[in-house]
């Protein structure tokens, strides 16, 4: 981003979404995504009781390891990125202070339920990733994750056929549920859907489209 453009402070980013939705891979296919609009990133990852998903992208080859930080919420996933924040706050800012280049960081949840949402003193807007395989009824379940994020991320649309779901109804039924705001289909293991993602990102929250 240039001067111009650049907003006030980093743009914080929240990925959220159920066990094996596919939010690892997404960050890792915005870290080069975002690199190639000159963005310049950083990530943390949040798990369990393990530093798994850090992990594995600091070892991507992706991005300077020492640009992600691991939390380890040791409870609920969505403790750590609602009710008290604070571990990822701390992280937030200790990667601004050893990197002030950073322009955007990409706060990855552990895995949760469709209630996990993120609070806005952690970031600044926040994506729900869900998958296809899951069934396609999950969009009219209503869950708060599905229903207030700024994104919906549809995932691994590719598997559709193989497990009878309908992307078709899974957009409508989303774009319902949501009152129209933006829901984005993606197959992370093609990058396809990656682009459109990136430019709403940089229409939404980095100003620079």
């Amino acid at each position: 981003m240039n001067e111009k453009t650049r907003l006030p402070g980093v743009a914080r980013i929240g990925i959220g979404g159920p066990v094996g939705s596919g939010k690892t891979a997404l960050v890792e296919r915005l870290i080069p995504a975002l690199k190639a609009r000159n963005i310049e990133v950083a990530v943390v990852a949040n798990d369990l009781v393990t530093r798994e998903d850090a992990e594995r992208i600091r070892r991507s080859g992706l991005i300077d390891p020492a640009r992600v930080l691991a939390v380890e919420t040791g409870a609920c996933p969505h403790t750590a990125i609602r009710e008290d924040p604070t571990m990822n706050i701390l992280a937030v800012e200790k990667l601004i202070e050893t990197f002030p280049e950073v322009e955007v960081i990409l706060v990855e949840s552990g895995g949760d339920n469709l209630a996990s949402t993120f609070s806005l003193e952690l970031v600044d807007y926040w994506l729900f990733v869900i998958d296809t395989s899951d069934g396609d009824d999950i969009p009219r379940k209503k869950g708060p994750g599905i229903v207030r994020s700024d994104i919906l991320v549809i995932n691994k649309v590719d598997l559709a056929p193989y497990v009878g779901a309908n992307v078709e109804n899974m957009v409508r039924d989303a774009s319902q549920v949501r009152s129209g705001r933006t829901v984005i289909l993606t197959n992370c293991k093609t990058g396809e859907g990656i682009e459109t993602l990136v430019d709403q990102l940089a229409h939404d929250v980095l100003f620079t489209a």
